[in-house]
C-alpha cells in the first residue's frame, strides 16, 4: 500500500494514540511490529499517520498493549475504518490542508467551543464579515482565492445549521464586538447574525464586557473541539507560523480548566443577548 504524502490531522492523531499505548506498554516499534508481522519501518509508518491500520490489527495490538478501555479502542477502531469524503475534500490541493483538517474535525465533534477576544469566532461569521478578515491578513490573495476560503468558512457552518448540528458555545469579548472589520452596515448585519445563530437550543453566546470584574485570560483564545470521548479532544491555538493542534492529555485539562474560567468572567446568555442587541442598536 502507498504512503500518504499528506495525512490529516484525523490519521496523525490516530497514529499518535497507538504509540502512546504502545509507549505505555513499554515496548519497542519492533516489538509491536513483531506482533504484526511486518517490519519496524512499517509500524513506524503507521504510528506517524503515513499508513492505515486495520480493525483487526488494531485490536490486536490494543490487546497485547493491555489496554482494557473498550471506549478507548471503539473511538480509535472508528477512526481507523472511517471513509468518510466531506464536503471539505472539494478544497483539497486548493486550500491549505489546516483548512481541511479543522472541518473535518468539526464534522467529527461531539461539542465545539470558542474563545475569541478580537475576532467573532468563524463558525458565527458572515460572509461580509469573513472577507474582510482574509483581505486584512491576506491582502496578496487573488479575488478567486479569496472567495474560495469565504466560501469553504460558510460551508462549515453546516455543523450548526445541517441536519444534526453539534453543540456549540462561544466566548467573545467585547472588543471583538465593537472592533468594525468591515463597514458599519456590515458589521451591523454580523452582530445581528450572532442574534439569529444564538437563539439556537444548540448555540449559546456568552459575552465578557470590558467593566466585568474577574477576567485576566487576556491571552486565552481557544478553540475546542470534542472528540468521541474526553481523550480525543483537540485544541487549536494561533502560532506564529500557523495553527498548533493540541492533544496531550495534560494539556488538554489544562484548557478544559482555562475554558470554565473564562466561562466563569461572562455575562449569561440572555444578558448576553441583550448586550449584542444593545451595540447593534448602536451602530
Amino acid at each position: 500500500m502507498a504512503l500518504r504524502s499528506h495525512p490529516t490531522a484525523r490519521q496523525l492523531r490516530l497514529g499518535a494514540e497507538l504509540r502512546k499505548l504502545r509507549e505505555a506498554a513499554g515496548m519497542t516499534a519492533r516489538d509491536a511490529a513483531a506482533l504484526l508481522g511486518v517490519n519496524a519501518s512499517q509500524m513506524t509508518h503507521i504510528e506517524s499517520g503515513l499508513s492505515g491500520v486495520s480493525e483487526v490489527r488494531l485490536r490486536r495490538l490494543a490487546a497485547h498493549y493491555a489496554c482494557t478501555d473498550e471506549m478507548l479502542i471503539g473511538a480509535l477502531t472508528t477512526m481507523a475504518t472511517d471513509r468518510t469524503r466531506g464536503w471539505w475534500e472539494e478544497y483539497r490541493g486548493v486550500l491549505p490542508p489546516v483548512f481541511l483538517d479543522v472541518a473535518e474535525l468539526e464534522y467529527h465533534a461531539t461539542f465545539r467551543h470558542d474563545v475569541e477576544l478580537l475576532h467573532v469566532p468563524g463558525l458565527l461569521q458572515t460572509d461580509d464579515y469573513a472577507r474582510a478578515v482574509f483581505s486584512y491578513t491576506r491582502p496578496e490573495f487573488p479575488v478567486s482565492e479569496l472567495e474560495t476560503l469565504v466560501h469553504h468558512r460558510m460551508s462549515r457552518r453546516t455543523i450548526l445549521e445541517g441536519e444534526s448540528p453539534v453543540e456549540y458555545e462561544a466566548v467573545i469579548h467585547e472588543s471583538a464586538l465593537r472592533i468594525r472589520v468591515s463597514s458599519r452596515n456590515a458589521f451591523r448585519s454580523q452582530l445581528e447574525q450572532i442574534l439569529n445563530l444564538s437563539a439556537a437550543n444548540h448555540v449559546t453566546v456568552r459575552v465578557i464586557p470590558f467593566d466585568l470584574d474577574g477576567f485576566a485570560g487576556a491571552s486565552c483564545a481557544m478553540m475546542r473541539i470534542g472528540g468521541p470521548i474526553p481523550r480525543l479532544g483537540t485544541v487549536l491555538r494561533d502560532a506564529p507560523h500557523g495553527t498548533a493542534f493540541i492533544d496531550s492529555e495534560a494539556q488538554l485539562g489544562h484548557f478544559r480548566t482555562l475554558f470554565r474560567k473564562v466561562k466563569g468572567a461572562t455575562l449569561d446568555p440572555d444578558r448576553s443577548r441583550d448586550f449584542i442587541h444593545q451595540l447593534a442598536k448602536e451602530l
